[in-house]
């Protein structure tokens, strides 16, 4: 067995194996290599033709284009390699249509702009097929999210999404199930993204690493979250919280989007990614705290959805801030006997809400978004800064991010 396969398969181990393995052991008839055990018989994939990506003058409307492509390219390979009926076709063209595009595309775009960032560093001027398949790994991050956001909304009963209902809403009390399904769907499609359009690059097996990696993290954090069901209040700590959004959020929402664009631009230091780690994640705690906060006090219309935390029995940073260090025993035995057991919209939760407000939570958030700003910006005259400074990672990739999120309103 090659070294390469030995690696591939050590890293699935810490996943689960269907797709996963696939998707790093295998690779399309355009590789150089080839696998007759899984390339079947069936009609191979058409040679990618990438559009022309203006980087400088549409953004993000050549980042959709690249989504427009992918999607095309997975509808016309169902129906020839793997049998689907035009029903199962279409119902994957319409989940697909519904749930990856209509965000903010930030974690995305990420990966164009710091590989752009990387590729300049190093003296390159990025060619057209690199601003492409950059912007693939960032569509691989957005529908990584489509995924997560699909299953969390079913496990947490949300009702509205980027201003619409639900998938699993929307599909109805009838089949709503199939939801979940669609929700694998979408994980096990990212890895044949990859596996379709970096197959040859030499970090290949890097990529894929770093992708279920990451979706392992996620998964811990995601179950973290949802075992503070059956916790009682006294055990959603602000220590929990810091684990949960850590590994729920940070890794996937921040870290994620550079590693990548760092691995395909060739960086190999190990000091570099263990610095870049560990700015992204204190960007991606401070984000969660934010959207704790813009989920209890931002309009839905503000939101794109209708903020259910209080409902939900959220350890969120407001709640762990009220219950464990400010709220006094009355406020404390309101929260005991109304938080995770009101609704949205009842005079319950406004009071709870009330509470965080008497309490100064607001103000306080602010503070604490102040200071996470300044402790990221000093990060740039740090041994992280230099270590990445070193291996040609220019500050401009985490100042950019951050730029992104500081004080966002929905």
């Amino acid at each position: 067995m090659s070294a390469n396969a030995t690696t591939a398969l050590v890293a699935a181990g810490a996943f689960g194996l269907g797709s996963l393995l696939t998707a790093m052991v295998m690779r399309p008839k355009t590789s150089a290599a080839s696998f007759p055990a899984t390339e079947g018989t069936k009609k191979p994939p058409a040679p990618i033709v990438y559009p022309v990506y203006d980087y400088e003058k549409d953004p993000r409307g050549s980042f959709l284009s690249i989504c427009n492509l992918l999607m095309k390219d997975i509808l016309e390979e169902l129906p020839v390699r793997y049998d689907l009926p035009t029903s199962e076709t279409k119902w994957i063209a319409e989940m697909l249509e519904y749930n990856v595009k209509g965000g903010k595309m930030n974690r995305g775009l990420m990966v164009v702009e710091s590989g752009v960032a990387i590729l300049k560093a190093q003296g390159k001027q990025p060619t057209n097929d690199e601003l492409c398949q950059l912007a693939v790994l960032g569509w691989v991050i957005e529908w990584l999210q489509a995924w997560l956001l699909v299953a969390d909304d079913i496990m947490d009963s949300s009702v509205t999404r980027r201003g619409q209902p639900c998938w699993y809403k929307k599909l109805g009390d009838s089949i709503w199930y199939i939801a979940i399904n669609d929700a694998v769907t979408l994980e096990a499609l990212t890895f044949k993204i990859i596996k379709r359009h970096l197959s040859n690059h030499p970090g290949y097996v890097q990529l894929v690493d770093l992708l279920q990696e990451t979706t392992f993290q996620t998964e811990l954090g995601q179950l973290s979250d949802t075992l503070c069901d059956i916790l009682d209040l006294p055990d959603l700590t602000p220590e929990r919280w810091e684990l949960i959004v850590t590994y729920k959020t940070s890794f996937y929402s921040f870290y994620l989007s550079v590693a990548f664009a760092m691995v395909y631009c060739g960086i190999q230091r190990k000091e570099a990614f263990d610095a870049a780690r560990e700015i992204l994640i204190t960007m991606g705690v401070y984000f969660q705290a934010q959207d704790d906060y813009l989920d209890c006090f931002a309009t839905p219309e503000q939101l794109g959805k209708i903020g259910t935390d209080i409902q939900d029995k959220k350890c969120g940073w407001l709640f762990t801030k009220a219950y464990h260090q400010l709220a006094n025993a009355e406020q404390k035995a309101y929260l005991d006997k109304h938080y995770g057991k009101c609704k949205v919209g009842s005079p319950e939760e406004a009071q709870i809400k009330q509470i965080y407000k008497d309490l100064g939570l607001p103000k306080l958030y602010e503070e604490y978004e102040q200071a996470s700003f300044e402790k990221i910006m000093k990060m740039k005259e740090s041994q992280q800064g230099d270590r990445l400074a070193q291996a040609g990672v220019p500050w401009i990739v985490f100042e950019t991010f951050l730029q992104k999120v500081y004080k966002r309103s929905k």
